[in-house]
């Protein structure tokens, strides 16, 4: 039957005073109404906010060089760790491959035993990262295989995004958006940040830290000359260090990395004045620096940063907090910088900017100037043709838009989705959506009232007739929707997510909220004509 009950109308109008509501906020947005902080808000895209947009870039050959220095130090931490020990030489990381030549042949098949496992992937899965092979009866060499490598950069880049996303995070921003292009591309747009350079500063430094001891026995000119002693690595002083231009010998095995921090905090050294970073080791961290600092009392270690030293101070007494102190030449915001590097840790790939853009606030504030206009209009047009075609009828329908576009809102906001320019023009389309619906169903009754059908009649077989096309229809264009968000990024989802939300709000007030307003005046004036 037509009539709506009593529980049905007040369902239905509670849930739509509850959408409406959540809209309120993103509405009175620019009149400085505060809401609170934990009202729903639909967040601007860069197009209609205004903010940067960056195209970050990494590079296959350093995901396979870090991994290859990985698998040195597990190899000979393997073989050393032996019992008894095996001993072996001559290592090599040319050609992108790791080698090394045993002492004694007869270790072979005790060596091939122990590496075996570190072939198979880190992740529990059987799949072969590594090819063993034995050249001359003495030497092992490791072969990095191809499904291997592509599966440590598919991780490296999932972890470059974690890392990329925290970053931004600590600036304060909101709704960031980091997709995913490609293989070894990341997206990023921040709305409301015009200056991207800082951006550029924080995405662009790998903020890998180590703490590996000096080599005691380099000699300076040969330091100087980058010559490095076996089982020893040269790296640059930074450039704004008092060193600058110098080089510094370290062990290249035995160190700590910063991947064990659990904090990071910019600060000022009471002693000196001057800006530091105070970071908190993890409980196996402080350990292995406790135990580094202890066994080498007076000994120099170096500080090194994305591959260059910041300081080599001395082991003066142990350290056995699990906290310690990164001193430099750093200004407070340098320090506050890589405080917050080092909070949201290290890429494990560096990143290089291949593209740029700005995009300002007044120029999202005309787009969305433009964008409100073209909805203004087409829908005043609208609501005339409806009103001027089908009376009472096409004021339900007007009423339907109206409560389509605040729900649609609300629900934008409650799902806490970005609007975009192309989002501001599904909003456009979503308004002849709703109304479609009710061309449907208005055109129908017509039909059914020229049948010689009764007022209720024609009404109620309208309603039930053209619900069939206006689901069919729907249904197809969800399906449109669904992926175009599934396969596209950017502005192509903004469109999608509106489309995909507004096609269900369409259906909703234009079969429900007009089917119980229909029914409810109906019951009461019990006409026997109407003017549709």
């Amino acid at each position: 039957m037509l009539d709506t009950p009593l529980w049905k109308k007040i369902s239905l109008w509670g849930l739509t005073i509850a959408l409406i509501a959540a809209a309120l906020p993103s509405l009175m947005m620019s009149s400085g109404f505060d809401f609170g902080d934990d009202a729903p808000t639909v967040n601007l895209g860069l197009d209609l906010a205004g903010g940067s947009h960056l195209l970050l870039e990494a590079d296959p050959d350093d995901v396979a060089a870090k991994r290859l220095e990985n698998m040195e130090e597990s190899v000979e931490a393997a073989l050393r760790g032996a019992t008894p020990e095996i001993k072996f030489g001559d290592t090599s990381r040319a050609d992108g491959r790791f080698s090394l030549l045993l002492d004694s042949a007869s270790d072979i098949d005790r060596a091939r035993g122990l590496l075996e496992p570190l072939m198979m992937g880190r992740d529990g899965s059987l799949q072969q990262e590594w090819d063993l092979e034995v050249v001359d009866t003495q030497r092992l060499v490791l072969v990095p295989t191809e499904s291997g490598l592509n599966v440590a950069v598919n991780n490296a880049m999932e972890s470059v995004i974690e890392v990329v996303r925290r970053r931004i995070d600590e600036l304060g921003t909101r709704e960031p958006t980091i997709v995913r292009q490609g293989d070894t591309r990341i997206v990023v747009q921040v709305p409301g940040l015009e200056d991207p350079q800082a951006l550029k500063e924080l995405l662009g430094k790998t903020a890998e830290l180590e703490f590996k001891l000096v080599d005691q026995q380099a000699l300076p000119s040969n330091t100087e000359a980058g010559v490095a002693n076996p089982g020893s690595q040269i790296f640059p002083y930074a450039a704004d260090s008092n060193l600058a231009g110098q080089s510094e010998a370290v062990k290249r095995l035995g160190g700590i990395r910063g991947d064990s921090l659990t904090g990071a905090q910019a600060g000022v050294d009471p002693q000196t004045n001057r800006s530091v970073v105070n970071i908190q080791f993890d409980q196996q961290g402080g350990q292995k620096f406790a135990k580094l600092s202890t066994e080498n009392v007076g000994q120099r270690f170096a500080i090194i940063l994305d591959g260059e030293v910041i300081s080599a101070p001395f082991f003066n007494e142990p350290i056995l907090g699990g906290a310690a102190q990164i001193s430099g030449s750093f200004s407070p915001d340098s320090a506050n910088q890589l405080a917050i590097q080092l909070r949201s840790g290290a890429l494990e790939v560096p990143l290089t900017v291949i593209e740029e853009r700005t995009v300002s606030a007044e120029l999202g504030e005309q787009s969305i100037r433009s964008g409100m206009i073209a909805m203004l209009i087409g829908s005043l047009a609208v609501i005339a043709l409806m009103i001027a075609t089908y009376g009472r009828f096409g004021v339900y329908a007007t009423g339907a838009l109206l409560i389509n576009v605040l729900i649609l809102l609300g629900l934008m906001a409650i799902g806490n989705f970005t609007l975009t320019l192309p989002g501001i023009a599904g909003f456009v389309l979503t308004v002849g959506a709703a109304v479609d619906a009710n061309v449907l169903i208005n055109e129908r009754i017509r039909e059914e009232r020229k049948r010689g059908r009764k007022v209720v009649t024609a009404v109620e077989n309208g309603y039930k007739e053209a619900s069939r096309a206006i689901y069919d229809a729907n249904i197809t264009n969800f399906i449109a929707g669904a992926l175009l968000f599934w396969f596209g990024s950017g502005p192509v989802r903004g469109f999608a997510v509106v489309l995909v939300i507004g096609l269900l709000t369409s259906v909703f007030t234009a079969l429900t909220l007009t089917r119980m307003w229909v029914s409810g005046y109906l019951s009461a004036n019990r006409p026997k004509d109407i003017n549709i």
